[in-house]
């Protein structure tokens, strides 16, 4: 704090609060006030004040405002200011493993097993299409001589007659 007037000023507290950056009027939380006893800063001089905080830890990772303030009287009559009107980003603290990295994981693993299922099915039907083997006529066996008269002066015909002769 740095005061520029001409009388001292008291400082009496230090107190922040964490806003929905959407609308501001919603409170997130009040954090606790720093207070003060005896502090003052001179005519023409600058101080600073600590002021530590930490947000809740049920609050859920996302953006906020935060709006730090400090509360002061010069001359019996009491002031507040905002030093710190910003946006803040509150982060999960832990380790490397959650509840939630382990369940994506193991969502994500559970998914590509299935696509894996689901190709090995397709191709397995695709490979059995293609095993088919053509079907071929063989052509018909008759021992009806009548039924082979129109083969009659080929060469299979004379083939046939041979058969029969050496049997």
């Amino acid at each position: 704090m740095k005061n520029d007037g001409e009388l001292t000023v008291n400082v009496i507290a230090i107190k922040a609060s964490v806003h929905l950056p959407i609308d501001h009027k919603l409170l997130v939380q009040n954090l606790t006030a720093q207070v003060f006893n005896n502090a003052s800063v001179p005519a023409s001089a600058q101080a600073t004040f600590p002021y530590v905080f930490a947000v809740s830890k049920y609050l859920q990772p996302g953006t906020f405002d935060l709006v730090g303030t400090i509360v002061y009287e010069i001359d019996q009559n009491p002031f507040q200011s905002t030093f710190y009107n910003g946006t803040i980003e509150v982060v999960e603290s832990g380790g490397f493993l959650s509840i939630e990295s382990v369940f994506l994981v193991t969502l994500g693993l559970a998914l590509l097993f299935l696509l894996g299922l689901w190709l090995h099915g397709q191709l397995q039907r695709i490979s059995k299409k293609n095993k088919k083997a053509p079907k071929v006529e063989v052509g018909t066996r008759s021992t009806d001589a009548s039924m082979d008269e129109w083969l009659q002066g080929t060469a299979y015909a004379q083939s046939l007659s041979k058969k029969a002769k050496k049997k």
